[in-house]
Protein backbone atom coordinates (compact mmCIF):
# COMPACT_ATOMS: atom_id res chain seq x y z
CA UNK A 1 0.00 0.00 0.00
CA UNK A 2 1.27 3.61 -0.41
CA UNK A 3 1.15 5.90 2.32
CA UNK A 4 -2.03 7.80 0.37
CA UNK A 5 -3.57 4.66 0.23
CA UNK A 6 -3.18 3.73 3.57
CA UNK A 7 -4.38 7.45 4.80
CA UNK A 8 -7.32 6.72 2.87
CA UNK A 9 -7.71 3.22 4.75
CA UNK A 10 -7.48 5.01 7.90
CA UNK A 11 -10.32 7.18 6.86
CA UNK A 12 -12.16 4.36 6.11
CA UNK A 13 -11.90 2.54 9.19
CA UNK A 14 -12.62 5.76 11.25
CA UNK A 15 -15.92 5.98 9.53
CA UNK A 16 -16.73 2.63 10.90
CA UNK A 17 -15.50 3.35 13.75
CA UNK A 18 -18.00 6.46 14.38
CA UNK A 19 -20.77 4.72 13.52
CA UNK A 20 -20.23 1.82 15.40
CA UNK A 21 -19.65 3.72 18.88
CA UNK A 22 -22.87 5.82 17.66
CA UNK A 23 -24.99 2.24 17.12
CA UNK A 24 -22.98 0.83 20.36
CA UNK A 25 -21.57 -1.18 17.90
CA UNK A 26 -18.55 -3.30 17.76
CA UNK A 27 -15.32 -1.84 19.51
CA UNK A 28 -12.67 -0.16 17.31
CA UNK A 29 -10.09 -3.03 17.79
CA UNK A 30 -13.06 -5.67 16.27
CA UNK A 31 -13.45 -3.33 12.80
CA UNK A 32 -9.59 -2.99 12.48
CA UNK A 33 -9.33 -6.64 12.87
CA UNK A 34 -12.30 -7.62 10.74
CA UNK A 35 -10.91 -4.91 7.97
CA UNK A 36 -8.18 -6.41 7.17
CA UNK A 37 -9.19 -9.97 7.51
CA UNK A 38 -11.21 -9.20 3.78
CA UNK A 39 -8.00 -7.76 2.32
CA UNK A 40 -5.21 -10.04 2.32
CA UNK A 41 -2.91 -7.70 0.46
CA UNK A 42 -2.19 -5.20 2.96
CA UNK A 43 1.57 -6.57 4.64
CA UNK A 44 2.37 -6.42 8.20
CA UNK A 45 4.10 -3.17 7.74
CA UNK A 46 1.00 -1.66 6.00
CA UNK A 47 -1.56 -2.81 8.86
CA UNK A 48 0.80 -1.58 11.93
CA UNK A 49 0.74 2.09 9.54
CA UNK A 50 -3.02 1.96 9.21
CA UNK A 51 -4.12 0.99 13.09
CA UNK A 52 -1.66 3.45 13.79
CA UNK A 53 -3.27 6.31 12.00
CA UNK A 54 -6.55 5.34 13.06
CA UNK A 55 -5.55 4.98 17.51
CA UNK A 56 -3.91 8.12 17.47
CA UNK A 57 -6.93 9.75 15.34
CA UNK A 58 -9.05 8.11 18.06
CA UNK A 59 -7.12 9.47 21.17
CA UNK A 60 -6.55 13.00 19.29
CA UNK A 61 -10.80 13.53 19.94
CA UNK A 62 -12.63 13.57 22.67
CA UNK A 63 -15.61 14.23 21.20
CA UNK A 64 -17.48 11.99 18.25
CA UNK A 65 -16.03 13.48 14.87
CA UNK A 66 -18.90 13.36 12.25
CA UNK A 67 -16.62 11.41 10.09
CA UNK A 68 -13.58 9.49 9.33
CA UNK A 69 -12.43 12.10 7.32
CA UNK A 70 -13.05 14.83 9.92
CA UNK A 71 -11.40 12.85 12.60
CA UNK A 72 -8.33 12.29 10.52
CA UNK A 73 -8.34 15.76 9.79
CA UNK A 74 -7.98 16.74 13.13
CA UNK A 75 -5.21 14.32 13.85
CA UNK A 76 -3.27 15.76 10.70
CA UNK A 77 -3.92 19.46 11.34
CA UNK A 78 -1.03 20.99 9.67
CA UNK A 79 1.18 17.99 8.77
CA UNK A 80 2.79 19.06 5.30
CA UNK A 81 3.76 15.44 5.00
CA UNK A 82 0.62 13.77 5.64
CA UNK A 83 -1.32 16.80 3.78
CA UNK A 84 -0.11 16.41 0.46
CA UNK A 85 -1.71 12.82 0.52
CA UNK A 86 -4.88 14.27 0.23
CA UNK A 87 -5.65 13.95 -3.54
CA UNK A 88 -2.13 11.63 -4.54
CA UNK A 89 -3.97 8.49 -6.21
CA UNK A 90 -5.65 5.75 -4.44
CA UNK A 91 -5.59 8.49 -1.48
CA UNK A 92 -8.36 10.77 0.10
CA UNK A 93 -10.16 13.15 -1.99
CA UNK A 94 -8.25 16.44 -2.06
CA UNK A 95 -8.63 19.28 0.55
CA UNK A 96 -11.66 21.61 0.79
CA UNK A 97 -11.62 24.92 2.19
CA UNK A 98 -13.91 25.21 5.26
CA UNK A 99 -13.78 21.63 5.87
CA UNK A 100 -14.77 20.30 9.14
CA UNK A 101 -12.32 18.99 11.25
CA UNK A 102 -12.43 17.01 14.46
CA UNK A 103 -10.63 19.33 17.72
CA UNK A 104 -8.50 17.93 19.69
CA UNK A 105 -9.37 17.15 23.47
CA UNK A 106 -8.97 14.63 26.19
CA UNK A 107 -12.43 14.65 27.97
CA UNK A 108 -15.77 15.05 26.35
CA UNK A 109 -17.19 18.98 27.29
CA UNK A 110 -20.30 17.62 28.97
CA UNK A 111 -18.52 14.75 30.79
CA UNK A 112 -16.03 17.13 32.48
CA UNK A 113 -17.91 18.25 35.32
CA UNK A 114 -19.35 14.49 36.25
CA UNK A 115 -15.34 13.97 36.76
CA UNK A 116 -14.18 13.47 40.66
CA UNK A 117 -12.35 16.25 41.68
CA UNK A 118 -9.28 14.93 42.39
CA UNK A 119 -8.82 14.36 38.35
CA UNK A 120 -7.64 17.56 37.84
CA UNK A 121 -7.46 18.60 34.21
CA UNK A 122 -3.39 18.20 34.87
CA UNK A 123 -3.76 15.02 34.24
CA UNK A 124 -6.22 14.47 31.65
CA UNK A 125 -3.03 13.47 29.10
CA UNK A 126 -2.70 9.94 31.04
CA UNK A 127 -5.85 9.00 30.78
CA UNK A 128 -5.08 8.70 26.85
CA UNK A 129 -1.39 7.49 26.86
CA UNK A 130 -0.78 4.15 25.77
CA UNK A 131 -1.35 1.69 28.46
CA UNK A 132 1.33 -0.94 29.72
CA UNK A 133 0.88 -5.37 29.71
CA UNK A 134 0.21 -6.06 33.50
CA UNK A 135 0.26 -9.90 34.61
CA UNK A 136 -0.85 -11.45 37.19
CA UNK A 137 1.18 -14.02 39.02
CA UNK A 138 -1.04 -17.35 40.12
CA UNK A 139 0.30 -16.92 43.63
CA UNK A 140 -0.89 -20.79 43.93
CA UNK A 141 1.74 -22.13 41.30
CA UNK A 142 4.59 -19.79 41.18
CA UNK A 143 6.34 -16.50 42.55
CA UNK A 144 6.61 -12.94 41.09
CA UNK A 145 10.58 -12.73 41.63
CA UNK A 146 10.52 -16.51 40.13
CA UNK A 147 9.06 -15.47 36.51
CA UNK A 148 10.53 -11.77 36.31
CA UNK A 149 12.98 -12.99 34.65
CA UNK A 150 11.04 -14.97 32.15
CA UNK A 151 9.55 -11.90 30.43
CA UNK A 152 11.67 -9.39 28.57
CA UNK A 153 11.61 -5.54 29.91
CA UNK A 154 9.77 -5.94 32.69
CA UNK A 155 9.21 -5.00 36.33
CA UNK A 156 7.38 -5.15 39.15
CA UNK A 157 3.86 -3.64 39.53
CA UNK A 158 4.16 -0.70 42.32
CA UNK A 159 1.44 -1.37 44.15
CA UNK A 160 0.27 -4.92 43.80
CA UNK A 161 2.06 -7.59 44.85
CA UNK A 162 0.68 -9.94 42.55
CA UNK A 163 1.87 -8.20 39.58
CA UNK A 164 4.38 -8.04 36.18
CA UNK A 165 4.75 -4.72 34.20
CA UNK A 166 5.37 -5.05 30.60
CA UNK A 167 5.85 -2.29 27.47
CA UNK A 168 3.07 -2.05 25.88
CA UNK A 169 1.19 -4.14 23.25
CA UNK A 170 3.58 -7.21 24.35
CA UNK A 171 2.26 -10.20 23.59
CA UNK A 172 2.17 -13.40 25.83
CA UNK A 173 -0.81 -15.40 24.75
CA UNK A 174 2.00 -17.85 23.45
CA UNK A 175 4.45 -17.73 26.32
CA UNK A 176 5.01 -20.92 28.18
CA UNK A 177 3.90 -19.08 31.81
CA UNK A 178 0.52 -18.34 30.31
CA UNK A 179 -0.35 -21.92 28.96
CA UNK A 180 0.52 -23.25 32.37
CA UNK A 181 -1.77 -21.20 34.01
CA UNK A 182 0.72 -19.51 35.95
CA UNK A 183 -0.14 -15.95 34.94
CA UNK A 184 -2.89 -13.82 33.75
CA UNK A 185 -3.35 -10.40 31.64
CA UNK A 186 -4.91 -8.41 34.14
CA UNK A 187 -4.37 -4.41 35.04
CA UNK A 188 -3.33 -3.73 38.34
CA UNK A 189 -6.13 -1.78 39.25
CA UNK A 190 -7.99 -4.98 38.81
CA UNK A 191 -5.37 -6.66 40.87
CA UNK A 192 -6.03 -4.77 43.96
CA UNK A 193 -9.46 -4.65 43.34
CA UNK A 194 -9.64 -8.27 44.21
CA UNK A 195 -6.83 -7.83 46.89
CA UNK A 196 -9.42 -5.20 48.85
CA UNK A 197 -11.65 -8.29 49.52
CA UNK A 198 -9.00 -9.71 51.42
CA UNK A 199 -11.16 -12.69 51.99
CA UNK A 200 -10.29 -15.34 54.72
CA UNK A 201 -9.16 -18.73 54.90
CA UNK A 202 -12.57 -20.78 54.21
CA UNK A 203 -14.69 -17.48 52.86
CA UNK A 204 -17.79 -17.97 50.96
CA UNK A 205 -17.06 -14.89 47.69
CA UNK A 206 -19.73 -14.13 45.53
CA UNK A 207 -18.63 -12.32 42.76
CA UNK A 208 -21.93 -10.68 41.28
CA UNK A 209 -20.64 -9.41 38.00
CA UNK A 210 -17.75 -11.70 37.25
CA UNK A 211 -17.82 -11.77 33.37
CA UNK A 212 -15.06 -13.23 32.17
CA UNK A 213 -13.92 -14.16 35.76
CA UNK A 214 -10.53 -12.46 35.92
CA UNK A 215 -11.14 -11.24 39.61
CA UNK A 216 -13.02 -14.52 40.55
CA UNK A 217 -9.46 -16.01 39.05
CA UNK A 218 -7.65 -13.40 41.99
CA UNK A 219 -9.44 -14.16 44.36
CA UNK A 220 -8.97 -18.35 43.60
CA UNK A 221 -5.51 -17.72 43.80
CA UNK A 222 -5.16 -15.33 47.22
CA UNK A 223 -7.35 -17.80 49.35
CA UNK A 224 -7.62 -21.30 47.69
CA UNK A 225 -9.43 -22.82 50.35
CA UNK A 226 -12.51 -20.65 49.61
CA UNK A 227 -16.18 -20.90 47.81
CA UNK A 228 -16.31 -18.93 45.13
CA UNK A 229 -19.02 -18.09 42.43
CA UNK A 230 -18.94 -16.50 39.98
CA UNK A 231 -22.31 -15.08 38.40
CA UNK A 232 -22.91 -12.95 35.55
CA UNK A 233 -26.06 -12.46 33.13
CA UNK A 234 -24.46 -12.55 30.02
CA UNK A 235 -23.93 -16.33 29.06
CA UNK A 236 -21.11 -15.60 26.87
CA UNK A 237 -18.49 -14.05 28.88
CA UNK A 238 -19.26 -16.31 31.63
CA UNK A 239 -18.77 -19.12 29.58
CA UNK A 240 -14.80 -17.83 29.22
CA UNK A 241 -14.40 -18.41 32.80
CA UNK A 242 -14.26 -22.47 33.12
CA UNK A 243 -10.93 -23.08 30.34
CA UNK A 244 -9.36 -20.18 32.66
CA UNK A 245 -10.09 -21.50 35.77
CA UNK A 246 -8.59 -25.21 34.58
CA UNK A 247 -5.57 -23.70 33.63
CA UNK A 248 -5.25 -22.09 36.71
CA UNK A 249 -6.28 -24.66 38.63
CA UNK A 250 -8.57 -22.83 40.38
CA UNK A 251 -12.12 -24.52 41.93
CA UNK A 252 -14.81 -21.87 40.75
CA UNK A 253 -18.60 -22.05 40.57
CA UNK A 254 -20.47 -20.84 37.43
CA UNK A 255 -23.93 -19.71 37.56
CA UNK A 256 -26.08 -17.08 34.84
CA UNK A 257 -28.49 -15.13 36.58
CA UNK A 258 -31.30 -13.34 34.43
CA UNK A 259 -32.45 -9.85 35.46
CA UNK A 260 -34.75 -8.98 37.23
CA UNK A 261 -34.69 -12.41 39.08
CA UNK A 262 -31.30 -12.46 40.49
CA UNK A 263 -32.36 -12.86 44.07
CA UNK A 264 -34.48 -15.51 43.27
CA UNK A 265 -31.22 -17.81 41.53
CA UNK A 266 -29.08 -16.97 44.19
CA UNK A 267 -32.17 -17.61 46.76
CA UNK A 268 -29.21 -20.00 48.25
CA UNK A 269 -26.86 -17.37 49.13
CA UNK A 270 -29.28 -14.83 51.07
CA UNK A 271 -27.74 -13.60 53.88
CA UNK A 272 -24.77 -16.13 53.43
CA UNK A 273 -21.61 -14.71 51.96
CA UNK A 274 -18.54 -13.49 53.82
CA UNK A 275 -18.22 -11.16 50.91
CA UNK A 276 -20.14 -9.34 47.82
CA UNK A 277 -18.14 -8.24 44.81
CA UNK A 278 -19.65 -5.88 42.40
CA UNK A 279 -17.84 -5.16 39.77
CA UNK A 280 -20.34 -2.88 38.83
CA UNK A 281 -21.02 -2.03 34.43
CA UNK A 282 -19.99 1.68 34.12
CA UNK A 283 -18.93 4.58 31.94
CA UNK A 284 -15.61 2.99 31.44
CA UNK A 285 -13.96 6.33 32.01
CA UNK A 286 -10.96 4.68 33.76
CA UNK A 287 -10.32 2.58 31.18
CA UNK A 288 -10.01 4.87 28.01
CA UNK A 289 -6.28 4.58 27.53
CA UNK A 290 -7.03 1.12 26.29
CA UNK A 291 -10.34 2.02 24.81
CA UNK A 292 -10.00 5.56 23.44
CA UNK A 293 -13.38 5.28 21.69
CA UNK A 294 -15.30 5.02 24.62
CA UNK A 295 -15.47 8.26 25.24
CA UNK A 296 -17.39 8.73 21.82
CA UNK A 297 -19.65 5.84 22.80
CA UNK A 298 -20.68 7.49 25.78
CA UNK A 299 -23.91 9.72 26.24
CA UNK A 300 -25.61 11.34 29.02
CA UNK A 301 -28.64 8.63 28.61
CA UNK A 302 -26.43 5.80 28.91
CA UNK A 303 -24.33 7.35 31.90
CA UNK A 304 -27.99 7.57 33.59
CA UNK A 305 -28.64 4.04 32.90
CA UNK A 306 -25.54 2.61 34.04
CA UNK A 307 -25.78 4.55 37.49
CA UNK A 308 -29.47 3.46 37.98
CA UNK A 309 -27.91 -0.46 37.61
CA UNK A 310 -25.52 0.36 39.78
CA UNK A 311 -27.89 1.41 42.59
CA UNK A 312 -29.58 -1.70 41.28
CA UNK A 313 -26.74 -4.07 41.97
CA UNK A 314 -25.69 -2.40 45.28
CA UNK A 315 -29.30 -3.26 46.37
CA UNK A 316 -29.53 -6.97 45.50
CA UNK A 317 -25.52 -7.13 46.86
CA UNK A 318 -26.65 -5.81 49.99
CA UNK A 319 -28.89 -9.05 50.73
CA UNK A 320 -26.57 -11.08 50.13
CA UNK A 321 -23.81 -10.14 52.94
CA UNK A 322 -24.18 -12.19 56.29
CA UNK A 323 -24.49 -10.23 58.92
CA UNK A 324 -20.95 -8.73 59.98
CA UNK A 325 -19.78 -9.63 56.27
CA UNK A 326 -18.25 -7.30 53.63
CA UNK A 327 -19.53 -5.58 50.11
CA UNK A 328 -17.01 -4.35 47.99
CA UNK A 329 -17.85 -1.90 45.50
CA UNK A 330 -15.75 -1.27 42.52
CA UNK A 331 -16.02 0.77 38.88
CA UNK A 332 -13.28 0.98 36.15
CA UNK A 333 -14.41 4.92 36.58
CA UNK A 334 -13.35 8.21 37.51
CA UNK A 335 -16.54 9.81 37.74
CA UNK A 336 -18.03 11.02 40.86
CA UNK A 337 -21.26 9.70 40.31
CA UNK A 338 -20.72 6.35 39.63
CA UNK A 339 -17.86 5.95 42.66
CA UNK A 340 -18.16 8.32 45.77
CA UNK A 341 -21.68 9.48 44.92
CA UNK A 342 -23.10 6.00 44.48
CA UNK A 343 -21.67 4.82 47.91
CA UNK A 344 -22.95 8.50 49.57
CA UNK A 345 -26.07 6.97 48.51
CA UNK A 346 -26.11 3.64 49.81
CA UNK A 347 -25.27 4.85 53.37
CA UNK A 348 -27.32 7.39 53.73
CA UNK A 349 -30.13 4.51 52.94
CA UNK A 350 -28.58 1.87 55.26
CA UNK A 351 -27.30 4.27 57.81
CA UNK A 352 -25.65 1.13 60.15
CA UNK A 353 -23.69 -0.13 57.73
CA UNK A 354 -19.94 0.81 58.56
CA UNK A 355 -17.57 2.13 55.76
CA UNK A 356 -14.15 0.20 55.77
CA UNK A 357 -10.50 1.18 54.76
CA UNK A 358 -9.20 -1.52 52.69
CA UNK A 359 -5.69 -2.31 53.23
CA UNK A 360 -4.21 -1.62 49.41
CA UNK A 361 -1.56 0.69 48.37
CA UNK A 362 -2.20 3.79 46.45
CA UNK A 363 -5.02 5.84 45.27
CA UNK A 364 -6.29 8.75 47.26
CA UNK A 365 -9.55 8.94 49.78
CA UNK A 366 -12.36 9.95 47.78
CA UNK A 367 -15.54 10.18 49.82
CA UNK A 368 -15.80 6.68 51.91
CA UNK A 369 -13.82 4.89 49.03
CA UNK A 370 -10.84 5.20 46.91
CA UNK A 371 -9.46 6.64 43.57
CA UNK A 372 -6.94 5.58 40.98
CA UNK A 373 -6.00 7.27 38.47
CA UNK A 374 -3.75 6.79 35.45
CA UNK A 375 -1.84 10.44 36.06
CA UNK A 376 -1.25 9.25 39.90
CA UNK A 377 -1.46 5.33 40.30
CA UNK A 378 -0.15 4.49 36.51
CA UNK A 379 -2.96 2.15 36.67
CA UNK A 380 -6.50 1.84 35.36
CA UNK A 381 -8.56 4.41 36.92
CA UNK A 382 -10.97 3.05 39.23
CA UNK A 383 -12.87 3.80 42.42
CA UNK A 384 -13.23 1.28 45.51
CA UNK A 385 -14.99 0.93 48.47
CA UNK A 386 -15.30 -1.61 51.20
CA UNK A 387 -18.32 -2.28 53.48
CA UNK A 388 -19.31 -4.12 56.34
CA UNK A 389 -23.07 -5.19 56.91
CA UNK A 390 -23.69 -4.93 60.80
CA UNK A 391 -23.94 -7.93 63.05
Amino acid sequence: MTPAARLQAAIELLDEVTASARDEGPPADAIVTRYFKHRRYAGSKDRRAVRELVFRAIRTSAERPVSGRAAMLGLVGNDPEVTRLFGEPRGPDPLRAGEEMAVAGFVPNWLQPELSSLVGNDEWPALLERAPVDLRVNIVRASRDGLLAQFADAAPCPLSPWGIRLPPDSRIDDHLAFKAGLIEVQDEGSQLMAMACEPGRDARVLDLCAGAGGKSLALAAAAPRSTILACDSNRLRLSKLAPRAERAGALIETRLINPPRELDDLADWREAADIVLVDAPCSGSGTWRRNPEGRWRLTPDRLDRVVALQERLLSIASELVRPGGRLVYAVCSLLSREGAGQIDRFLRDRSSWISEEASIHGGRLDGQGRLFTPGHDRTDGFFVARLRRPC
